[in-house]
């Protein structure tokens, strides 16, 4: 509007006020008032933005906890289910050593029975820590195995 009456031109009549006068003094309250809302709504603007920032910031933080809490979780499962793992290990090399002896029992009592000079308790007896070394051996290997391909 300023812009607009200084392209006018106008000249001062005496005894009359300009238009720029006129209208300085009926609009330059609205105009004050117009920019004083104008500096408000951007002062407002910039604390909902900032409060915006800050409550995204509690949501991240709060994200974050529980992905912590969730991997610290997993973590523990893990490490419950390698114990388990080992004992289920463990325990397989108990039932493989057991069934291989039972059937190195019968081998040896049917070879007495076929005539030949061998006493099936000590043959017995004789192949349970070389059949549990084994067997251990091989779970520990096929393990080893497990784990590269997983790797």
């Amino acid at each position: 509007m300023e812009r607009r009456i200084a392209e006018l031109r106008e000249v001062r009549v005496e005894g009359l006020p300009t238009l720029r006068e006129f209208v300085e003094r009926r609009l330059l309250p609205a105009m004050s008032t117009c920019e004083t809302v104008a500096r408000l709504q951007e002062s407002l603007s910039q604390r909902t933005s900032r409060a915006s920032e800050l409550l995204r910031t509690r949501v991240d933080i709060s994200l974050q906890r529980q992905n912590q809490a969730i991997l610290s979780t997993t973590a523990r499962r893990a490490k419950l289910q390698l114990h388990l793992q080992q004992t289920v290990e463990g325990l397989s090399v108990a039932a493989i050593s057991y069934y291989v002896v039972g059937l190195i029992g019968y081998i040896a009592k049917a070879t007495k029975a076929a005539g030949a000079a061998v006493n099936p308790d000590i043959v017995t007896g004789v192949a349970i820590p070389i059949v549990a070394v084994l067997a251990a051996l091989g779970v520990r290997r096929i393990r080893r195995v497990v784990q590269r391909a997983a790797v």
